[in-house]
């Protein structure tokens, strides 16, 4: 058995449920492709669902329901399946797999599944029955929450041999406070663009790819020094590559993010990029590259075959609102 891929999903606003679009159509592709492989169970972290101390709640609820959205039209909620299944052994194995890594968890039989968990999810598994049992993990929000979640995601590596499919869901640009709500409020259309996102989305979104699929450190090529101020929509100076990143893993990449210029417009708080940090600590510590943090591995590794598996593509893109951004990104692949 190969290693599963990792998903790091955008999950969007609520009406991604009933809308098709290109993302919903990567999910759908993502879920045939994890029912043709027999997945045995999936494990997402969940943006939606926060905690304030430095342990993983994990869901633990035999039956939970499906906690209802707004803007939904009525048949859309009249078909919303009564229940996901759930996955209780799987759950206690993840609580032995961060005990054993010093990670604290909470048990949590209360847990109902939050749309940034379903939007996907049902869209993956259009019939119901078919959906996996699944395991919801928290995100946890505390000073130190980047390496805590990427330490997480790194003791949970070893599900991806076991044929679990490791699944984030969050947001690419993901800033309530600047989205444009008129066209939802009025129409219950997210998707109208009536003008062009703005540039501090469009240059945060661009830094998030480079991350991604062309390795490419954001401290690579953005001069922090002669940044001017955080209202001049040309703060900083973009400058050719000194190398600098290229050598950095993806976690590493992914963790610094969050330093970046416009990481605070584009996400006014971190629980929508967390989960991000915490796939792509599951990303890596196989073929002999270390803790995907350096990235010293990246340079050792003499199995070309096997680093191929481990690329990361885009597979699909929708903006909302204005200034949403909902990159579907999957690193690895079946196999």
């Amino acid at each position: 058995m190969g290693l599963t891929p990792v998903h790091f999903f955008s999950h969007g606003s609520p009406m991604m449920l009933c809308q098709t679009t290109a993302s919903s159509e990567y999910w759908r592709k993502c879920g045939e492709e994890a029912l043709a492989q027999k997945v045995k169970g999936i494990v997402m972290m969940s943006s939606h669902w926060t905690t304030s101390t430095p342990s993983i709640h994990i869901s633990t609820n035999p039956s939970p329901n499906l906690i209802p959205i707004p803007f939904l039209p009525r048949d859309t909620y009249t078909s919303l399946p009564s229940q996901i299944p759930t996955d209780l052994p799987t759950a206690h194995r993840i609580i032995a797999l961060l005990s054993a890594a010093n990670i604290p968890t909470t048990p949590d039989p209360t847990y109902n599944y939050q749309v940034d968990v379903y939007i996907p999810l049902l869209h993956m598994f259009p019939i119901p029955t078919t959906i996996p049992p699944v395991t919801i993990l928290s995100t946890p929000i505390t000073p130190t929450s980047p390496h805590f979640h990427l330490l997480t995601g790194q003791a949970l590596r070893l599900l991806r041999q076991e044929n679990y499919l490791l699944l984030s869901t969050g947001g690419t640009v993901h800033n309530l406070y600047r989205n444009r709500w008129m066209s939802l409020l009025r129409y219950r259309d997210s998707l109208a663009q009536e003008t062009p996102p703005e540039g501090w989305a469009l240059e945060f979104r661009g830094a998030v790819e480079d991350v991604f699929t062309r390795n490419i450190d954001f401290t690579e090529v953005y001069d922090c020094t002669n940044k001017k101020n955080d209202d001049d929509d040309n703060a900083g100076m973009w400058k050719s590559g000194t190398g600098r990143g290229r050598s950095a893993g993806l976690a590493g990449r992914v963790m610094r993010l969050m330093k970046h210029p416009r990481f605070r417009e584009a996400h006014a708080t971190d629980e929508h990029f967390l989960p991000v940090v915490w796939g792509a600590g599951a990303v890596g510590g196989f073929f002999g590259d270390g803790d995907g943090i350096d990235g010293e591995g990246d340079r050792n590794r003499k199995d070309t075959e096997k680093r191929e598996r481990e690329k990361a593509v885009l597979g699909a893109e929708t903006w909302e609102l204005g200034n949403m951004a909902n990159l579907q990104f999957t690193v690895g692949r079946w196999g």
